[in-house]
């Protein structure tokens, strides 16, 4: 046989392809191993200092002394063993004070969601128990890990933004007008407000610029909408009783089985937002959607909003919609911005040098 042959790289393909997958398997197997094993740790060492009079001094004996038991592992050190406690003791308890009753019902509750934890890095697990407040934050981001991939510097910068308190905060009538479980995981796809810190925009800044932006940083937008969302088009157009109109940005949520439908406003939200929203759902309904997909929805995304306003215009509007409102972090100072040539100057550039 040619060694070299086309049907012997793709046997060696799938041969390579075969043991990665057994790479991966044994790696996530051995972390969720190494995990167990802190837990039992920090377990043993909590239940020993109740019935002893051990503080936490003894914490440099313990690493002294499996140091030098252990020569080829790491992760003894008394900093890693005082984490082991901690962690421990996060999930088991809480960090307030409960009675043993709320503590029995917390445990029956969430024991297959705290399983999840050993399915994380450990650095990713400190960071987590070190910046929540409660466990259901803690296993929020638990979860966003696991769905996302989050690298740690990842999880960092979504805990810095403060993701758990804006997620599925959006005003939206998704309760009213979509199904359950539907509506549910409509809701959880929102955020109040967006952070579109990886922006650098000029201070005057139009819809245009900003939809550019976004598009130009898609990676990074799609990263901060949320697992499932998948990019359709800018300014798709729809065709209707030969008329055009253009959305600003098109997606399909994989979770959802439906289009999404996202318009963008540099300005405080208008009742007539919603109208023209709605148009644009019922005309993907007609126009794209096929008998497989769910109902479409709508995420519109302003600079400010009135909640009070945006209730009284979702009342009566028919579609499934949410509105939340974005914020920036970088705005390029009015000189600077002055100094930026615009599209039209830089076509222009290009075309006298043809």
């Amino acid at each position: 046989m040619d060694l070299i042959s086309p049907e012997y790289k793709e046997f060696l393909t799938s041969l390579k392809s075969k043991i990665k997958t057994a790479q991966l398997k044994a790696h996530i197997r051995v972390n969720e191993e190494m995990l167990r094993l802190y837990w039992d740790i920090g377990f043993m060492i909590v239940e020993k200092q109740k019935s002893s009079s051990w503080g936490d001094k003894i914490l440099e004996n313990i690493s002294r002394d499996l140091k030098l038991e252990f020569v080829d592992l790491q992760g003894f050190s008394r900093t890693n063993l005082l984490y082991m406690k901690k962690w421990y003791k996060f999930y088991s308890f809480g960090q307030q004070a409960v009675d043993q009753i709320v503590q029995q019902a917390v445990a029956q509750l969430q024991v297959s969601e705290i399983e999840k934890i050993f399915f994380i890095p450990w650095g990713h697990n400190i960071h987590i128990i070190s910046q929540s407040k409660e466990i259901n934050e803690a296993l929020f981001y638990v979860n966003k890990t696991i769905e996302n991939g989050y690298s740690r510097a990842e999880l960092v910068k979504q805990i810095k933004k403060d993701l758990y308190q804006r997620n599925g905060k959006a005003i939206t009538n998704f309760d009213i007008r979509l199904p359950k479980p539907q509506s549910d995981l409509a809701n959880e796809i929102t955020k109040d407000p967006y952070s579109f810190d990886f922006l650098t925009l000029r201070k005057s800044y139009d819809e245009k610029e900003l939809e550019n932006a976004l598009v130009s940083n898609m990676t990074k937008f799609l990263l901060e909408l949320g697992s499932g969302f998948a990019f359709v088009g800018q300014q798709y157009k729809l065709s209707i009783d030969n008329r055009d109109f253009k959305i600003d940005l098109l997606f399909y949520h994989t979770k959802l089985h439906c289009y999404v439908v996202a318009e963008l406003k540099t300005t405080d939200f208008k009742p007539e937002y919603a109208g023209k929203l709605n148009f644009y759902i019922s005309a993907i309904d007609e126009e794209l959607k096929s008998d497989l997909d769910n109902p479409t929805i709508g995420i519109l995304i302003c600079k400010s909003k009135s909640d009070m306003v945006v209730e009284y215009a979702l009342r009566n509007v028919t579609t499934p919609i949410g509105i939340s409102k974005y914020e920036l972090t970088e705005i390029l100072p009015k000189e600077f911005a002055s100094s930026l040539p615009t599209i039209e100057q830089i076509e222009a550039e290009l075309k006298d040098r043809l």
